[in-house]
């Protein structure tokens, strides 16, 4: 952490933001990631994640690898459920029934257990734009969305169409981001939680 605050010096995020962004770029070792604005808070972002898992809420994610990046001892300590269906069985066809990803249907199946939760999306757009269209159709409305996805595909465009609903967010600008980004966002909220 020393060397992150060293190498990149003065930078334009808040006191709430920073620790956030330092462990992201800690947990990457991409000092991209501190640049102006290539990661988005919304205004509620930190204060609304804190107070969710504060209450003990589920935690919705997309892959696997982001509870693999996760702090145990956290999720115990608050009573956080972390929730990834993506491999359940049944899952595939139920998509395919519906048209949908795998990523798609793990969000849907999940609106219950969304709603008031945090939603963490590292690796799948599709699954960050399900969870979009799912706000839009009132079906859940998420305390918080980290959505951090990664790749070529959509997942710069999820995150653009994520800064247009009215709900608390924390994503980032562009094709960068991933399983270990997300957690870290995660990780971070739970130190600052510990912090307050």
């Amino acid at each position: 952490m020393e060397i992150i605050e060293r190498e990149v010096g003065s930078h334009s995020y808040n006191d709430m933001e920073w620790p956030i962004v330092r462990r992201v770029i800690h947990a990457t070792a991409d000092f991209d990631f501190a640049g102006k604005n290539k990661i988005i808070f919304h205004k509620d972002a930190i204060m609304s994640g804190i107070s969710a898992l504060k209450n003990g809420c589920s935690i919705i994610t997309d892959v696997n690898g982001v509870i693999g990046g996760l702090n145990k001892q956290n999720p115990k300590d608050f009573g956080n459920n972390i929730i990834c269906n993506i491999s359940d069985s049944g899952l595939a066809e139920r998509a395919k029934q519906e048209n949908k990803t795998r990523a798609q249907m793990s969000m849907r199946v999940t609106s219950l257990e969304m709603d008031g939760g945090i939603t963490v999306v590292g690796n799948a757009p599709t699954a960050l734009l399900e969870i979009i269209e799912m706000i839009r159709e009132g079906v859940t409305k998420p305390a918080l969305v980290i959505g951090i996805p990664v790749g070529f595909v959509s997942a710069a465009e999820s995150k653009e169409e994520l800064q247009t609903i009215n709900v608390p967010f924390i994503t980032n600008i562009g094709r960068k981001g991933g399983s270990s980004c997300a957690a870290s966002v995660v990780n971070a909220l739970y130190k600052l939680l510990r912090e307050s």
